[in-house]
């Protein structure tokens, strides 16, 4: 070997050597003022993480998956995400377009055994773009809380809120329907809790944020396919991305990884599930979810490998302009409402993800498509105060400070 090549093999070992450290340093940094955070205890437990189209760049758990228990919150633990959730709706509609099964820019009528339309322009179709980009005229209405969330069977329920927020009910186990006879029931034209089921604005025209109309997205999917949605999504998503701790419902989890989810600091909520899974109730961790987002950078980028480059230019291309929308949102760089792709939101600022909220849950999962940088945040903690966002927002910047030096 001559001595020149030994030169150069020693130097590229020596430099190698001095970034590994400099990372590790970083990393404990990182770790120690995110703790720093932590320790306000304005959450019980959370795990974050900042990756890159290669890979997971840092993720750590802080905190207690079970506080009474002394349980760890760590990269492993497992929790539904919200409404994080809805991107994956996005993910396999386009995969199921691309599988000749559906076209975007149907009419739903087309898929589903109940006839849907909008009472206040009865004569004017809804498609599925318009499901995807919120623009369905399908709201919300007030049996979205009060008949959606069940409790999961066999748990002990003893000293548990049975609401959340002394407003939205946690309905008997025995009282599940399927997401068929739930979407019957809200939106179709004979549906016994279709009260305010609609907006007065014509389908196509106006933003409207709809959980309804994602589970009916989804319900889609199924009808195309043939195949329940969780199995699609299981076989074309999780499956090619190893995401092994993955799943829609408790049974498809190992749920002896299962985070207890707080209201508050001091008040646990029971084991809950939503009969719209698709729009809220995906399980995961943050392992798992970093794998997921690692694969949206590099589609974006035009390397992804469970969509089409076709079909991930539309997934992320923004959908509606200035007139689609009653007010836009410029003040949070990460509420996704200033535009959408197909279930994929868009910050004012360019950041592309999605956030999510449930009885006991926080979520939120943006990268920068300039530095293709991205971050993510799962919470087994709500909070509605000052300090509450203080930390949380604290937090998610901390991470935003060190990610240029861990890439």
């Amino acid at each position: 070997m001559s001595k020149i090549y030994s030169f150069v093999i020693l130097t590229f070992l020596l430099v190698s050597c001095s970034v590994s450290q400099e990372n590790k340093n970083n990393r404990l940094v990182l770790t120690n003022e995110i703790n720093a955070i932590y320790q306000q205890k304005k959450f019980n437990g959370f795990a974050v993480s900042i990756v890159d189209e290669k890979g997971i760049l840092y993720q750590h758990g802080f905190g207690f998956a079970d506080i009474v228990n002394n349980k760890k919150y760590t990269t492993q633990t497992i929790q539904n995400i919200g409404s994080v959730s809805k991107t994956f709706v996005g993910i396999a509609l386009l995969k199921a377009q691309e599988l000749g099964k559906l076209n975007l820019d149907e009419s739903i009528d087309k898929y589903l055994p109940f006839k849907v339309f909008n009472p206040n322009f009865p004569q004017d179709k809804i498609t599925i773009r318009q499901l995807a980009t919120h623009t369905s005229s399908i709201t919300d209405n007030e049996f979205y809380s009060s008949k959606n969330y069940y409790l999961k069977p066999n748990q002990n329920l003893d000293g548990l809120k049975l609401t959340f927020e002394d407003e939205q009910s946690f309905n008997p186990a025995d009282s599940i329907i399927s997401l068929q006879s739930y979407l019957e029931n809200v939106i179709s034209e004979k549906g016994k809790w279709n009260k305010d089921s609609f907006t007065a604005h014509k389908p196509g025209t106006i933003y409207e944020y709809s959980n309804v109309g994602t589970a009916l997205a989804a319900f889609i999917v199924e009808q195309a396919r043939g195949e329940p949605f969780n199995q699609f999504t299981r076989k074309y998503i999780l499956e090619p991305l190893k995401m092994k701790d993955s799943g829609w419902k408790t049974e498809e989890v190992d749920v002896t990884k299962y985070a207890i989810l707080y209201e508050n600091p001091t008040t646990p909520l029971p084991y809950y599930g939503l009969i719209t899974y698709p729009d809220g109730g995906f399980i995961t961790n943050i392992t798992d979810l970093s794998k997921y987002l690692s694969e949206l950078i590099k589609g974006y980028n035009g390397k992804g490998t469970i969509l089409s480059k076709e079909s991930y230019k539309e997934y992320f291309r923004p959908q509606l302009s200035e007139s689609n929308f009653t007010e836009r949102n410029t003040k949070n760089p990460y509420n996704e409402s200033y535009n959408v792709g197909i279930f994929m939101g868009f910050g004012y600022t360019g950041y592309i993800g999605h956030t999510g909220g449930d009885p006991g849950i926080m979520s939120i999962m943006f990268f920068d498509p300039k530095t293709s940088l991205g971050r993510i945040m799962l919470f087994n903690t709500n909070f509605s105060d000052k300090e509450g966002n203080k930390a949380f927002f604290g937090i998610w910047n901390t991470l935003e400070k060190y990610q240029n030096q861990l890439k």
